[in-house]
């Protein structure tokens, strides 16, 4: 009988989670859950005038995590010139509510990766890259929509960095009080939060008795970050710390 794999360890010292680092995964299944359940990052940044934080638009592919934007877009000029990205995803899945405001925090999903982010520039792959992002929103959006034009291409700059350096933080379960604090009368426990899809707004614009597709009426209700399909949270175990100071 084969021997279970050891844990994924991190891949390099600036990855490795010192704070309650028993919540930290960098196996590729947590990363890859991770990232795939979100929609937007931060990519971080400094440049001689100072740190930047920029939220955008991304999606995963493989072995690599891509966004895009306007080609005059200073931020993807910069990053496809060599500066180091800090490219960060997090998810709030719950508030933790304990017996003192020390313990609070909220349950939630993060990831982050580190690297140098390379800029794609065949036009093939460019296009597509970006039906995958645009069928990643509505399944089968990009066959629906008028065929993208050259000028469209040469306006977007489309970059991907690599899953190399990276680390998850994961939260699940309930609150970790201190031990005299479970006699007190107050309710504990976790809220658990989603943000879901609502009803189609159509554009007024749109011309007459222009249907709804299916793929964008069966969104409604839907969650937006909803755990991947087959994958399960690591169990939190709280290891033996007795203070929860990661809200």
């Amino acid at each position: 009988m084969n021997e279970a794999s050891p844990p994924a360890g991190p891949a390099s010292d600036r990855v490795r989670l010192r704070r309650v680092h028993h919540r930290g995964h960098y196996d590729r299944a947590s990363l890859d859950a991770v990232l795939d359940a979100g929609q937007v990052c931060h990519l971080g940044f400094a440049t001689a005038e100072g740190p930047y934080v920029i939220p955008t638009l991304y999606w995963r592919e493989g072995d690599h995590v891509y966004f895009h934007g306007s080609s005059a877009s200073r931020t993807l000029r910069g990053l496809a010139d060599g500066l180091q990205v800090c490219l960060t995803v997090s998810l709030i899945d719950g508030l933790v509510l304990a017996r003192s405001g020390f313990h609070c925090s909220v349950n939630y999903r993060a990831a982050m990766l580190f690297g140098h982010a390379e800029l794609v520039t065949d036009a093939a792959e460019v296009t597509a890259r970006m039906k995958t992002f645009v069928d990643g929103l509505v399944p089968g959006q990009w066959e629906r929509l008028r065929p993208v034009t050259d000028q469209e291409l040469k306006a977007t700059k489309l970059l991907r960095l690599k899953i190399d350096e990276a680390s998850a933080k994961i939260r699940t379960g309930g609150p970790l009080d201190d031990e005299e604090d479970y006699a007190l009368p107050i309710w504990a426990g976790v809220v658990p939060m989603e943000t879901r899809y609502g009803a189609p707004i159509p554009d007024p614009r749109n011309l007459a008795a222009t249907p709804l597709p299916d793929a964008i009426a069966a969104l409604q209700g839907q969650p937006v970050n909803p755990m991947p399909e087959g994958w399960e949270p690591p169990v939190d175990t709280h290891g033996a710390v007795k203070a929860d100071p990661d809200a």
